[in-house]
């Protein structure tokens, strides 16, 4: 197992999990299967390629098995935070770490930012192995936005949290 930044020479397998991701677990990405399905790939390497987004991947057995983002604020007065995105652990490898070892990723990458003071996250509400991970990790909950997701005709809310990036930490 091991963990490496992805690049457009992953755009296939990156989409192949996002797409599982969203067919397995809609209420947990704003994102849809309909939606993300028809983009070419030439849109999924450019999310790989992007100046403004920073995706991991963790690799078993050769194989990409989960993946996070980490995209950064353009405009010049927020460029001091950042958001954890597309967060997602395949479920044959669950309970092994990945989920740890990306977010810890994620914030080593942080630290390498200058200026870089906050990372927030949204979750799904109900989602405790989630939740749990990134507590785990130094999130902290602010605050909760209800009906944030409609999938079909049920609505679920969304935890946001947020954690501090100090230098050395």
């Amino acid at each position: 197992m091991w963990i490496e930044r992805l690049d457009a020479s992953h755009a296939l397998d990156y989409r192949a999990l996002m797409l599982e991701a969203y067919d397995l677990h809609p209420q947990a990405f704003t994102s849809s299967v309909r939606e993300r399905a028809t983009m070419p790939l030439s849109w999924w390497e450019s999310r790989l390629t992007s100046k403004l987004d920073v995706l991991f991947g963790a690799f078993e057995e050769g194989q990409l098995a989960g993946i996070v983002g980490l995209a950064f604020e353009p405009r010049e007065k927020a460029r001091h935070k950042a958001t954890l995105f597309g967060m997602y652990v395949s479920g044959k490898v669950r309970q092994r770490g990945l989920g740890y070892q990306l977010v810890q990723a994620v914030l080593a990458e942080a630290q390498t930012h200058k200026g870089l003071r906050l990372i927030q996250l949204t979750v799904t509400a109900g989602n405790e192995a989630a939740f749990n991970l990134y507590q785990r990790c130094g999130f902290i909950q602010f605050g909760l936005e209800p009906m944030a997701l409609r999938v079909g005709e049920d609505y679920f809310d969304k935890i946001h949290m947020w954690r501090e990036i100090t230098p050395g930490t």
